[in-house]
């Protein structure tokens, strides 16, 4: 793929395609949870994933392309990412789609506060008030009611921390890696690390309902990362960031369709408040990559 940049609004379009994916990956798993365990649907999405892309990558690229000069960070951005996605599935069992997805979005807010305070980034005034302000929509989200108060609240929080530090090392390694090298090398870390737990996790699959969708969690996780690649191909970082945000309008909207769960007036402030700290602040970073040190 060449990065032109060329056609913004194709772009735009497999943004909002990928995170409708993502919405409902995290709808299928919440539905899964009932009936098989998190760490099982953890396998089965990464395994898919990995041969999946094994079965496009080599064909069109060849050996050649899945050279690389960093494997062991290779195998830590897999295993974080992996630990992303235990903690995350585990979180939607105790929180609905909507409230949890608004906390997965305080990941640029995390990023810019760990860029801070141990990479020693200078961070300006307006983007520490959009820290606090995505941080005081968090309290909104999972306070408000008091039903979600507890030791599930710190899961999505502990989950976003290392997303943040996930995302960090991406940033790093994309200066060398290849994107679609990183990708494949990703699926099959995350697949290898919870395939060593597999003689403990391992439960046979209840019914075919189940089973179909097992490959639809994998289909949408797979499918998802894919358009996400094809969207950064064909737009800027800066015009694809605010949309990211759309995911949080997918996951209320199949919280109702689904599970009949509408947050309440709190809660949809806070949500908002995430939703705007955090765009603002992916547009920022996306507009001005080097002004704070990157």
């Amino acid at each position: 793929m060449t990065p032109t940049h060329a056609r913004p609004l194709l772009g735009v379009m497999f943004l909002i395609a990928a995170v409708a994916c993502f919405a409902a990956l995290d709808t299928t798993v919440k539905v899964l949870s009932a009936t098989v365990s998190v760490l099982l649907v953890v396998w089965f999405r990464y395994l898919f994933q990995a041969v999946v892309m094994t079965g496009v990558v080599l064909p069109t690229r060849g050996w050649r392309s899945l050279t690389t000069r960093h494997p062991v960070l290779h195998a830590v951005r897999g295993g974080l990412l992996l630990t992303v996605s235990v903690l995350g599935f585990v979180s939607l069992i105790y929180m609905p789609l909507g409230e949890f997805t608004a906390i997965i979005m305080l990941t640029p807010l995390v990023v810019t506060l760990l860029a801070a305070v141990f990479l020693k980034e200078r961070v300006n005034g307006l983007r520490w008030l959009l820290v606090l302000g995505g941080f005081g929509g968090a309290l909104l989200v999972i306070q408000p009611t008091g039903q979600a108060i507890g030791w599930p609240v710190a899961i999505p929080l502990v989950m976003v921390l290392f997303y943040a530090v996930f995302q960090i090392l991406t940033s790093r390694m994309a200066r060398t890696e290849d994107a679609m090298t990183m990708h494949f090398y990703t699926g099959w870390s995350g697949a290898l690390l919870i395939s060593l737990a597999l003689p403990w996790i391992w439960q046979a699959i209840p019914d075919g309902r189940t089973l179909a969708l097992l490959c639809l969690a994998g289909l949408m996780g797979t499918i998802g990362h894919f358009l996400l690649i094809q969207a950064f191909a064909r737009a800027p970082a800066a015009t694809l960031a605010p949309y990211l945000y759309a995911q949080v309008g997918f996951a209320v909207f199949a919280g109702w369709l689904v599970f009949d769960h509408v947050p309440g007036a709190l809660e949809f402030g806070g949500i908002g408040m995430i939703v705007v700290c955090g765009a603002t602040m992916a547009w920022l970073t996306a507009r001005t990559p080097r002004v704070d040190g990157d």
